[in-house]
């Protein structure tokens, strides 16, 4: 007996910086026949998957991606949790912004050691600075983790010179690409990152529910050897099940995980150059647009990611965001509060399955609720 199942849904455009806005394809490829994730046929699936998230970051033939049922941050703690070898040192941590502190905050929880550098926010970090910690405390630290794409206030972290300077001491770098992968160019062979993490729900433009993890095979293999914090977290043992049973470790969210291959293979037939040149394109229209406006953002442009920009908040008496978010969400925009401790602040991505017709309506919307509440100007003197 076959059942229809489904309804029509009215697309949103979201302008947070994850869930990100999904295709119909990519929604469609949910609706898949019951299975057991044990069955042989959902193992091919697994494992075509894993070679098409290791072919995104041009992984191969040195890496392989581990996939975990949880949302980014899961994947974070698995890495930090079972991939640092704790026995011989820390792991140094580069902090800055919300989610470098997040990283410190799970080593700390798990009883990880670790050192961090705090940078500010609103600034790029200092290679110098670090480069004399890392001399300073050479033998004593084990890994170096870092954010890419520092999406608390949109700031892109070189790296590339990053990368270059953990392996300069014999460190295993660790890095947060949470919001960049699949939306920045990242070439393992040639930036030999040993974990780069991120998830199913943010540039490749999947559904939330999986984290992936794109790890050097030298150094999970290691990583066995290593003491690790936690249970289901042990990166290795859920390496080892995909890579020899073709299964999750544990269950995991089936459908997720069809809708993640629909979104990969949207994104080789988009073209990885092609999808970085329209996210560019997408920044640039925003960043015009609203600073036609009147808007400032709170880090200077040289530094952005172009994948999301830290809006200031208008200091005026009219201006409120969750009237301005509410305003938004009534027409089918969902936008997102800032994150910035100096400064009020609002974020606008600009990733997911978004075209030039959105940017605009975002536009021409916000300049009729600045508008029509009065607000203006947005900075007086």
């Amino acid at each position: 007996m076959t059942e229809r199942i489904g309804k029509e849904l009215s697309r949103k455009i979201l302008l947070n910086p994850g869930p990100a806005t999904t295709s119909a394809a990519v929604k469609r490829a949910q609706l898949v026949e019951d299975i057991c994730p044990r069955e042989a046929e959902f193992g091919e699936l697994i494992a075509r998957v894993r070679e098409k998230c290791t072919t995104v970051v041009h992984g191969h033939p040195g890496y392989e991606t581990v996939l975990l049922g949880a949302s980014g941050t899961g994947a974070v703690e698995a890495c930090l949790t079972s991939c640092v070898n704790r026995e011989r040192g820390a792991v140094l941590i580069i902090e800055n912004g919300a989610y470098g502190e997040r990283m410190k905050a799970i080593c700390q929880s798990s009883g990880v050691p670790c050192e961090s550098i705090a940078f500010d926010w609103e600034a790029p970090v200092d290679l110098k600075i670090i480069a004399s910690h890392l001399a300073e405390r050479s033998g004593r630290i084990t890994a170096l983790a870092f954010v890419h794409h520092e999406t608390t206030v949109g700031i892109l972290n070189p790296l590339d010179e990053l990368t270059a300077l953990g392996k300069q001491y014999g460190l295993e770098v660790i890095v947060d690409a949470m919001s960049s992968y699949a939306g920045i160019k990242i070439d393992l062979s040639a930036t030999p990152v040993d974990y780069l993490i991120s998830s199913s729900n943010k540039c490749i433009q999947g559904m939330a529910g999986l984290g992936i993890v794109v790890a050097n095979r030298e150094a999970l293999e290691r990583s066995r050897k290593y003491r690790s914090g936690n249970y289901y977290f042990n990166l290795y043992e859920n390496y080892r099940s995909q890579k020899m049973e073709r299964q999750f470790l544990f269950t995991p969210p089936v459908q997720v995980l069809y809708a993640l291959e629909a979104a990969l293979d949207e994104f080789f037939t988009e073209t990885g150059e092609a999808r970085f040149e329209r996210y560019a394109s997408l920044y640039r229209i925003l960043l015009e647009g609203m600073t036609r406006l009147g808007f400032k953002t709170l880090v200077e442009p040289e530094h952005h990611a172009m994948l999301l920009t830290a809006f200031i908040e208008p200091d005026h008496p009219r201006y409120d965001f969750d009237a301005m978010h509410n305003f938004f969400f009534a027409r089918g925009i969902t936008i997102y509060p800032g994150k910035s401790p100096r400064h009020d602040t609002f974020r606008i991505a600009n990733i997911g399955d978004l075209t030039a017709d959105d940017m605009a309506l975002f536009l021409r919307l916000m300049g009729e609720y600045l508008t029509s509440h009065g607000i203006s100007p947005l900075y007086p003197q």
